[in-house]
């Protein structure tokens, strides 16, 4: 396919909407709506779950969540696979792209050799489209690169096949059927966006998820200096400032990315109210910003004291404050 059209955006699976719908004629289609559609901003500390030996913690919903979930709203129909074989997911997407249709793939950013090899760590939920082929190469839009890129067939195999957590099992979709998109599906489909979120951030019953997941999490910095020593601890911060600022824009990137989609809702409902709340949202972009300095200043061995992770656990307590407050008044707004 010549004529691909590379969208880069700040977050992977935000980008592959995008550049899949708009493809289909949803030129409407932006990053923050896709991301406020479907419903992408989340926190959870997952106790029990370890990511390169550190705390599991995710700023986003599940992977392959806002993808879905904007399709569905928008009436999209998708077709998805995954494989036990890799000879037969390989002769699927070779078919695929052949017949000119551009596919979203779940990959292992491990094997991505177009990647800065600090970037390169055993993190399965990255997402990118397949375009076309030529030779033995596949031929790759990454959307949080810059420009199209490539990748051999034997490590297009290895990404799709990545082992761990998350493993992709050769995930492939795409859309298949796009209908017509009203202005009013469009602010039904904010709305749904928006209410999930309030939801997910508010009402979710259990101290891990939400805003009460950043105080729980909090609650564990408070603790590490004293339970495993300020080597350890900061260790564990900078795993969370991995999977903060480098795994898909993380804490900081998202909150802005979801500023920005309530203004764009603000316009598409006619509700100035949301301003506000956009605003309110982008100082916690600015919060997580902080606390990433502060754990990261820990991490190097620059302040290591108790105070210094009370700060950090200060900041999150923070920022969990400002998202209940802005998610409560966005929970009391009539929006169509």
């Amino acid at each position: 396919m010549t004529d691909f059209k590379h969208i880069q955006t700040a977050h992977c699976e935000n980008g592959v909407t995008v550049n899949l719908l708009q493809q289909q004629g949803l030129d409407f289609l932006t990053e923050p709506l896709a991301f406020g559609i479907g419903s992408g901003l989340f926190y959870i500390h997952i106790p029990f779950l370890k990511v390169n030996a550190g705390p599991a913690i995710s700023f986003r919903s599940m992977p392959g969540a806002i993808f879905k979930r904007t399709c569905k709203v928008l009436d999209v129909k998708v077709e998805r696979k995954k494989f036990k074989s890799k000879e037969v997911a390989q002769q699927f997407l070779d078919a695929k792209v052949d017949a000119g249709i551009s596919v979203g793939c779940q990959v292992g950013v491990f094997h991505l050799n177009y990647f800065p090899k600090e970037y390169r760590f055993h993190f399965n939920a990255h997402n990118l489209i397949v375009f076309g082929r030529d030779g033995d190469d596949y031929l790759v839009s990454d959307p949080v690169m810059e420009t199209t890129t490539r990748l051999s067939r034997e490590a297009m195999e290895k990404v799709r096949f990545a082992k761990g957590a998350l493993a992709p099992k050769g995930h492939i979709y795409y859309p298949v059927n796009v209908g017509e998109v009203t202005d009013e599906m469009i602010r039904k489909a904010i709305a749904k966006g928006i209410n999930r979120n309030v939801r997910d951030m508010l009402r979710i019953p259990t101290k891990i998820a939400g805003v009460r997941g950043i105080n729980y999490t909090a609650s564990k910095v408070r603790k590490w200096r004293d339970q495993v020593g300020p080597r350890q601890g900061g260790l564990f911060l900078g795993q969370i400032v991995r999977m903060q600022e480098e795994i898909g824009t993380g804490g900081g990137g998202f909150r802005f990315l979801y500023a920005a989609f309530l203004e764009q809702a603000s316009e598409r409902l006619g509700n100035d109210k949301l301003i506000g709340i956009s605003e309110q949202i982008t100082k916690s972009g600015d919060l997580w910003r902080d606390s990433a300095l502060q754990m990261a200043g820990i991490y190097k061995g620059r302040i290591t004291e108790q105070k210094d992770f009370d700060h950090c656990a200060d900041i999150m307590n923070e920022i969990a404050a400002v998202e209940k407050q802005a998610f409560q008044e966005l929970s009391k707004i009539k929006l169509i």
